[in-house]
């Protein structure tokens, strides 16, 4: 009896015992967890910028600044959702922000309209400028479901506006549930200092209370002080940000540095340590509990429940890939085995990344039609060649296969001659003879390395080889023609041999530049190749 140990069916029987595993023990839900966050100062990492928002010097400016009025609106959002409600526990998190804020003008005559803390359970808020402070669009006014602090510098009877320097609560509407005037604090919204808020909602008291100062002490007393139960339009999850906007003004909207937090949900294990996703913002992780009322099985299944799935996939991930990665390798391995022909040495691909360097770049010596060429020196026997290497071994096994089976054969005194071949790590590597002195057009124009000029004799004997009454060793008449007319390129690239005498050596890239026109090339010897 016999087992079939293909990956395909491992990967099969693994995924099977997952999902027995996985839904063999009671359904794990997430238990909402305090969530904090803080920005000493803004970048772009961890905030979305939408609208006419920018970000300039560690603040982020939520209107245009420009010179004449124009109208503006813009919107900065907190990347993550943050969980306002546990469904399992039926409770509302309590929730606290502090922020800095500033509302300037290049035209004092010229304010309006405002800016805006907001909770909202959908992170693409970009309302119409004007009165609608960058909350709402002005043709869907009742479809955006939002909780808002505003600070509004202009009298809008649309909204029922209550002066044109007012702080309020919206819910869903930006008509104001209670609004407050900050001058009975002494500030002033349209000063242009800055203004430091903090905005304390108590889920428990159901209280709701706004403080402003200029200072970075909280104050005793609440400018504004609402009582509401906010469990009706606090989803399970929101986004937390700020938006403004002008409407034929000049006033310019900024916010200067801004910390976040909840509090409230019951605690089901010791906090872990945060996990940093930023610089300057911080996130709890969310926890993992069974829905099960007996207390050890809870602990049980908490624990199976996150490491037992988790470690499962990843080793299952791991598995197959090495898997999948072996099997390929023996499958190109066995083939390559049954094709190649036998001639060239067999390198080793440590030697060949040895004598390379690594294939190092500095090694590099050209680039074929399919691949790079490297210069190789190996130490123990002071040899030098030339190793091409393939760009891509799959794509290129036809080709490889193809020179590797046939240039092997070839024995002519102006051909490379072929001197090894490597299979090895998902590498196809060709061995050829080393060409110290480079080729022939660039010693024409001076263009080595070396500054190599040809004297007129070399030129001469070079000019003779090329002009062979051989047959074989030149290009046909009509290929003549087209390279004379530039309907064609040169049929070879001449290399030079490493003698003194400057005769022609010819580098086989591909089967074209062998036999072309139907002129025959002579081998060595006859084989037939079968490619896959």
């Amino acid at each position: 009896m016999s087992i079939n140990t293909h990956p395909r069916n491992l990967l099969v029987f693994l995924l099977l015992i997952f999902f027995l595993l996985n839904f063999s023990h009671p359904p794990l839900a997430f238990a909402e967890h305090n969530t904090s966050f803080d920005f000493p100062s803004f970048s772009f990492r961890n905030l979305t910028l939408l609208g006419d928002s920018f970000l300039r010097d560690g603040l982020i400016g939520l209107t245009r600044e420009l010179g004449v009025p124009s109208s503006s609106s813009g919107t900065v959002i907190y990347n993550y959702p943050i969980p306002f409600f546990d469904p399992q526990t039926n409770i509302t998190a309590s929730f606290s922000t502090s922020f800095s804020f500033s509302i300037s003008n290049v035209n004092p005559t010229s304010f309006g309209d405002g800016i805006a803390f907001f909770l909202s359970p959908d992170n693409q808020t970009l309302g119409s400028p004007g009165g609608y402070l960058g909350l709402v669009n002005s043709s869907q006014l009742t479809k955006k479901k939002f909780v808002a602090i505003e600070f509004d510098t202009r009298l809008d009877s649309d909204f029922n506006d209550t002066n044109n320097h007012h702080v309020g609560l919206d819910i869903e509407s930006l008509i104001s549930i209670e609004t407050a005037d900050p001058l009975s604090q002494d500030i002033d919204l349209k000063s242009g200092d800055m203004i430091n808020v903090w905005i304390d909602y108590m889920s428990d008291e159901q209280r709701l209370n706004v403080f402003l100062s200029y200072t970075n002490f909280k104050p005793n007393n609440a400018l504004l002080t609402v009582d509401i139960d906010l469990s009706g339009f606090l989803k399970q999850v929101m986004y937390v940000g700020f938006s403004a906007s002008t409407e034929g003004s000049t006033e310019l909207h900024q916010i200067e540095k801004w910390r976040f937090q909840t509090s409230g949900f019951r605690t089901v294990r010791p906090r872990i340590h945060p996990h940093n996703i930023s610089d300057n913002s911080v996130l709890t992780p969310p926890i993992l509990v069974p829905e099960s009322p007996n207390k050890n099985h809870r602990r049980l299944g908490l624990g199976f429940g996150i490491a037992g799935p988790a470690f499962f996939c990843a080793f299952l991930m791991v598995f197959g890939w090495i898997s999948m990665k072996k099997w390929r390798g023996i499958r190109m391995e066995k083939s390559f085995k049954a094709e190649l022909v036998t001639g060239p040495r067999q390198f080793t691909y440590r030697e060949l990344n040895l004598a390379t360097r690594g294939f190092h770049s500095s090694r590099i010596i050209g680039h074929g039609a399919f691949g790079t060429v490297y210069r190789t020196n190996f130490n123990d026997s002071d040899t030098v060649f030339a190793v091409k290497r393939s760009k891509h071994a799959h794509e290129g096994k036809t080709e490889f296969l193809a020179e590797l089976s046939i240039i092997a054969c070839l024995r002519h005194k102006n051909l490379v001659q072929l001197q090894g071949w490597c299979v090895e790590k998902n590498e196809l590597l060709l061995v050829y003879e080393f060409m110290p002195n480079g080729s022939l057009d660039k010693v024409l124009y001076q263009e080595t390395e070396q500054d190599k000029s040809l004297k007129w004799v070399q030129r001469y004997n070079i000019a003779i080889g090329c002009a062979n009454p051989d047959s074989n060793a030149r290009p046909s008449m009509r290929r003549v023609l087209q390279i004379l007319n530039r309907e064609a390129e040169p049929v070879f690239v001449p290399r030079l041999k490493p003698s003194l005498s400057f005769s022609c050596g010819l580098l086989p890239l591909s089967l074209e530049e062998i036999v072309s026109d139907g002129e025959e090339s002579k081998t060595t010897r006859s084989i037939d190749i079968k490619i896959d």
